[in-house]
């Protein structure tokens, strides 16, 4: 058993919600966040382990992410985790609508740091922060092509959060941009104490950026 905390934003199906039960098999209490109505799974868990704590969150929401943060008050939170994104149509970036494009940016980049910046005070020195990216955010990685927006926004996500990086460079908490795999509870404990930002994929395999 432990005593601490993980906050899976994104959690209602999936991956999220794999985490979010990983977590809270080994011990962990959870708050798990969802856009709407709790999934049924998400139910589930809460119900079988006793350590779920299911709240609302839109991550495009900011008075939401504000919300949540006094909601949560004071509450220690050893791992913040933000698993949250959209995709749209495999079709050239150019042939994208303008609004389609401005919603997967601000889903998939804007929104996660905007929650990181809102929500890392409840996080210690000794936490980590950890934000769902993918291998097709790699610039790389990227020989094939496809998927251009969903790839653009991800290659944003990571270079916000190199800037967050460096511009906390003296902040001991640990950054992570994970690739999705299954369930990374491994990884997200393995690196808890390595501080400073690492791009990996689900093994805890570097990824390049």
């Amino acid at each position: 058993m432990t005593d601490r905390t993980a906050l899976v934003v994104g959690a209602s199906r999936s991956l999220g919600l794999a985490l979010a039960g990983e977590f809270a098999d080994r011990g962990w209490d959870v708050v798990a966040t969802v856009r709407g109505d709790t999934s049924e799974g998400l139910a589930e868990l809460a119900a079988r382990t006793g350590r779920v704590t299911v709240e609302r969150l839109d991550i495009t929401d900011t008075a939401g992410i504000a919300a949540l943060r006094e909601r949560l008050g004071d509450r220690r939170i050893d791992l913040l985790f933000v698993n949250a994104g959209i995709t749209d149509a495999d079709v050239p970036a150019a042939q994208v609508p303008t609004e389609v494009f401005a919603e997967v940016m601000v889903t998939n980049a804007l929104s996660p740091m905007r929650v990181v910046e809102g929500l890392s005070p409840l996080v210690p020195p000794t936490g980590t922060i950890g934000v769902m990216s993918s291998r097709q955010g790699s610039v790389g990685f990227n020989t094939r092509g496809g998927h251009e927006v969903y790839r653009a926004s991800k290659a944003a996500l990571n270079q916000l959060m190199r800037s967050y990086a460096a511009r906390t460079a003296q902040d001991p908490r640990t950054l992570l941009l994970l690739h999705p795999g299954w369930v990374q509870a491994d990884v997200l404990e393995g690196h808890a104490h390595d501080g400073g930002l690492q791009f990996l994929d689900h093994t805890g395999a570097v990824v390049p950026w």
